[in-house]
This record gives structure tokens, sequence and C-alpha cells, in this order.
């Protein structure tokens, strides 16, 4: 029997134990979000094997279900139409069907949470469009333990509490990330054991010696990538190799506790409710929120943040604390403002948010009348 590259085999598996778990069926459609990198190019290739044979043993045969693929086209970088449809003919050529292509329009408007913030965004819009369209039950997102790594070192950056330092969930909804136990360095082996040739994104490597590190071309290098590029490496040359997978621990573990959390602090807000007047909007009573400890209290009032269209990435403690202030500090102060151009205020015992009033619709004015050359 030919031997299975250990990455490979180790890809597999991740990706075998996911889809047994999930309720499917004989010929239910999964879907592999892919953008041609060398994550989503492995776990697309695992995919096409593994949906074979779901839930086989030597008890059960196990049955099919069909894999396809989305790839989603920012539209960012020059070129990039022709790397989807490249990643798309690398999913057509492993046996993915359908293969669906789609372009989106990345709205980079204030209160987004950035750049990466709006594709995140349009991307996710995008994937359940397309979720939607074709039926899938899943779609299997390619995002490593690396890259959960990363996301714990930017929320204790940004200092945006537990809920950030729990990373990103092996499972929410529809969505499901098979390879948060895999490296990096083992989704490049699966595409060379494979013979698949993966797209490396520009804006993911940092810029060598000698180049501006806040300038490259083409703008500003992405947060992740400083600290893929440059914090990464230097904390595993001074606390050694295990860093990675030790963040990843410490994420797994915050998370359970997290999700307590914000199962108590959504009971808070339905509790502290009050009637409003703008269906949109949310009112709360600012006691019942004064009463609740503040751990659940302040969860309470960014999912409240969060309800009129605030950005999650855009949403930071700064902008928690204000409105804690209301609620605990409250000295007449005005009106605070929120990402997104919401709005909160007190008044009356009530703390009152509102998302962005809708921009103005300007009549065109008729055009002056022109004068004939006679006159």
């Amino acid at each position: 029997m030919a031997r299975v590259d250990p990455a490979l085999a180790a890809a597999r598996a991740a990706v075998r134990a996911e889809l047994s778990d999930l309720a499917l069926g004989a010929g239910d459609l999964v879907l592999v979000a892919c953008s041609g990198g060398a994550d989503s190019l492995a776990l697309a290739a695992a995919t096409v094997v593994e949906a074979r044979r779901v839930g086989r043993s030597v008890r059960a045969p196990g049955f099919v279900v069909r894999a396809g693929a989305v790839v989603v086209d920012h539209g960012m970088q020059a070129g990039s139409d022709v790397v989807a449809a490249t990643a798309a003919a690398r999913c057509r050529e492993l046996g993915l069907d359908p293969v669906l292509v789609r372009r989106v329009r990345v709205d980079d408007a204030p209160g987004s949470g950035g750049p990466e913030g709006a594709a995140r965004a349009a991307r996710f819009a995008a994937l359940d469009a397309a979720a939607d369209e074709t039926g899938a039950a899943a779609v299997l997102l390619g995002h490593t333990q690396d890259d959960q790594a990363e996301s714990v070192l930017l929320g204790l950056a940004r200092g945006s509490g537990a809920r950030s330092l729990a990373g990103m969930p092996r499972r929410r909804g529809r969505y499901v990330r098979p390879f948060l136990g895999l490296r990096r360095a083992q989704t490049e082996a699966v595409c060379a054991a494979a013979g698949l040739a993966f797209w490396t994104d520009p804006t993911n490597v940092l810029p060598g010696a000698g180049e501006p590190v806040d300038a490259p071309a083409g703008g500003a290098v992405p947060a992740r990538t400083r600290v893929r590029g440059a914090v990464v490496p230097a904390l595993e040359d001074a606390l050694g190799p295990g860093v990675v997978p030790a963040l990843a621990r410490t994420a797994d573990q915050l998370r359970d506790d997290a999700d307590a959390l914000d199962a108590l602090a959504a009971d808070l807000l339905a509790t502290a409710a009050v009637p409003d007047d703008r269906p949109a909007g949310v009112a709360l009573d600012a006691d019942a929120l004064a009463a609740a400890p503040a751990a659940l209290r302040r969860r309470a009032l960014r999912s409240a943040a969060l309800a009129v269209g605030c950005a999650p990435g855009a949403t930071t403690a700064r902008h928690v604390d204000a409105l804690d202030a209301l609620v605990v500090s409250w000295r007449g102060q005005g009106a605070v403002h929120l990402p997104g151009d919401a709005r909160a205020l007190r008044a009356c015992g009530r703390l009152y948010l509102r998302p962005a009033e809708p921009s103005p619709v300007r009549t065109a004015r008729p055009p002056a009348p022109t004068r004939s050359l006679e006159e």
C-alpha cells in the first residue's frame, strides 16, 4: 500500500472528523471557501477525498456528499480576477462541483473596521449568498492554528477582552474550520504532496529588508501581516517553537468562558430591554444594567452596539467604556459616538442606542433656463 504523506493524512483526518460531526445526509452539499492560497487549496484537496466516505468505519460503509467551492474576488488588487479564475480552475481540476466565483465590492466606509474588516464582511456576505443559492449544508474555511494564534495576539494588542482572545470558533452556524489544529507549514506540505501550485497573497508578506514597513507598494502593511512576519517569529525566538500551539490552546480555553458569559449577557440584555419608538433602535433600562456585574453589563452593551449596526472589528473597549459610563457614571454627559455613525444617549433613566441616520436624498435642482444666442 502506498504511503500517504503525513501532512495530507493529517488534513484528511481533520476534514473527516468535522464532516462526521455534521448532521449530513447522502447527497448533501458542502462548500469550500477557496482563495487559491495553500490553506484553502489543501482544504479543497482533502474535502474532495473525504466527501466520498463520510461516516465510514469498520462497521458502516459511510455515504457520499457533494463537495463544491466558492471563490470570492474582492477586487482589491490588480489581477484579482485572474487569481480568482485560477483558483476556480484548480478546484474544478480537483473534482469539486459546483465551483462558484463571486466578485464583491468592498465598502471601506468609516466604521467598517478598516479595509480588512470591510473585506471580511463582503466575503462572508458572498459566502452566505452562495450557500443559500446552492442549499449547502456547510461552508468549510481554511483557517489554521497559525491564523488562530495571530488572532489572539491581535485581540491582545487591541485590548478587546476575552471574546477577542478566544479567537475563531471551530464551528459557528454553517461555517466550519477543520484546520484549526494544523499549522500553515502542513497545508503547504499538502499542496506539495498533491502537486498543487498555490497563490501567495502579497499583502500577507512582510516587506523585505530595506523596504519601508509602513508604506510598501500598494499601501500600509496590514496588522495581521506584521504579526505574522515579525511578532510571531520574535516570540518563537524568545520563547521557543511552542508559542503558536500555546496561543491556540489559550483561545480554546477562553472560548468556553466567553460563551458562558455571552449567554448570561444576552439574558441581561433581554431583561433590560424596554419598548422603543424606533424599530431600528435599542432602548434599555439603565438601572437594570447598573445592577448587573460589570463583566455581563459590558458584554450586553457591546451586543447592543452591534445590534444597531456597529462593526464588530471597529467597536473597541473605548466605545464600551463610554457606553458603560452612561450607565454607571451618569452626570448628564452628551451622546456617545459609535462606529458606523451610530449614537448612544441617556434620558429619563433609559439608555438609547440609535443606528446611523439615513443620508438625506437630495433632489436635483432643475437646470437653469438656457439663453439662446439671439438674446
